[in-house]
């Protein structure tokens, strides 16, 4: 049976870095006291020292802070529609930036035979998938998929997309984007816990090429462990202001909860402190700590997705793509791992690999 493999990946952010202009900006949202004090304190604890955006923040003389494209206006936040509008003008820009870095040879072009997009902050027609074929000059004829909000998890599901692709036509090559400017659905709120949501999440994409050519990681196989009765912790809706989420403080106890009855079941009954390379989605430092301790693992075998967390903060499903890119980067050949991601249901996506 063909096996597929991740031959490369290419990530890019934003040029922006936001954290300390977020941070500032939100604390102004907040009523003055108790909430201000403990955001404050949430966002020292947070483990993220870096994150990207579109969006260009501008300090005013008196300290108050807006963005060069007036999005973020108090009192006066963006429509849906004028989200949109932005998703359609910055997300092509920060997909070619990553498709460049990639480098693809002539040859590894025509070569392509598939494109999967996946993002869940951004949607028109024609879209993404019509940005990377006229960027790179792929064939017209090339199959596009459009994997769409999933949340954080979608980039385990386009690359058990491509994997099945690959098995089935062993001469494919598919190129996966995952983009996500999780920045554009910033909403204007006095309430801490929604602002807490918002301190996490940054922009981000990656491009990976996948093949049955035996280079970089292996892919061995997939999981999906849902979670039940907890689809009520993370939703994803559209509203008129914007895409509407709920992130509820429960999930990183349901998850590490799950993970210590199941943990065996994802590494196929292996014991999970004996997989060498780990590369799990920095949903938070509060997620990670608590696969950590759900899976038993030695208190540094998370250091790529801290790593990640503390650079550029979570991307959503874009995130893992970046830690895998470190993993390739530094695995040894036959070094085995795991990948996993979060996200609604609510649901762990994992996939098995090796490095070759």
């Amino acid at each position: 049976m063909t096996t597929a493999h991740i031959n490369r990946i290419a990530t890019a952010v934003p040029q922006h870095d936001v954290h300390q202009a977020f941070i500032d900006f939100a604390t102004n949202l907040l009523p003055e006291g108790t909430s201000r004090r403990l955001f404050g304190r949430m966002a020292r604890l947070s483990a993220i020292g870096h994150r990207y955006s579109f969006v260009n923040p501008i300090t005013n003389e008196d300290g108050s802070w807006k963005d060069e494209e007036q999005i973020y206006v108090p009192d006066n936040f963006p429509t849906t529609a004028r989200r949109m509008e932005l998703f359609e003008r910055f997300a092509p820009q920060l997909a070619h930036t990553a498709l460049d870095k990639l480098s693809l040879t002539v040859s590894e072009r025509q070569a392509i035979t598939h494109v999967i997009v996946t993002s869940c902050t951004g949607l028109y027609a024609p879209g993404l998938d019509f940005e990377v074929v006229n960027h790179l000059g792929l064939s017209p004829s090339v199959e596009r998929t459009m994997i769409g909000f999933m949340g954080c998890y979608a980039a385990i599901n386009a690359l058990k997309s491509a994997h099945h692709i690959i098995r089935s036509e062993p001469d494919a090559t598919v190129l996966v984007l995952n983009l996500e400017l999780c920045s554009l659905h910033f909403q204007e709120t006095h309430e801490l816990e929604q602002v807490l949501s918002f301190l996490v999440f940054a922009d981000g994409c990656a491009a990976s090429l996948v093949s049955a050519q035996p280079k970089g990681l292996a892919i061995d196989s997939f999981l999906a462990l849902t979670i039940l009765q907890t689809s009520h912790l993370i939703t994803w809706r559209i509203g008129k202001l914007g895409f509407d989420m709920y992130l509820s403080g429960e999930v990183p106890g349901e998850i590490g909860r799950a993970l210590k009855e199941s943990g065996r079941q994802i590494t196929r009954g292996k014991e999970p402190s004996s997989i060498g390379l780990w590369a799990v989605h920095p949903g938070g430092r509060s997620i990670l700590d608590s696969v950590e301790k759900g899976l038993g693992l030695p208190s540094d075998a998370l250091s790529y997705s801290r790593d990640i967390l503390a650079r550029c903060g979570n991307m959503s499903s874009a995130t893992v793509m970046f830690v895998l890119q470190q993993v390739m980067e530094r695995a040894q050949a036959e070094q085995h791992g795991c990948a996993m991601s979060f996200g609604p249901g609510l649901t762990a996506e994992t996939m098995l690999f090796h490095a070759v």
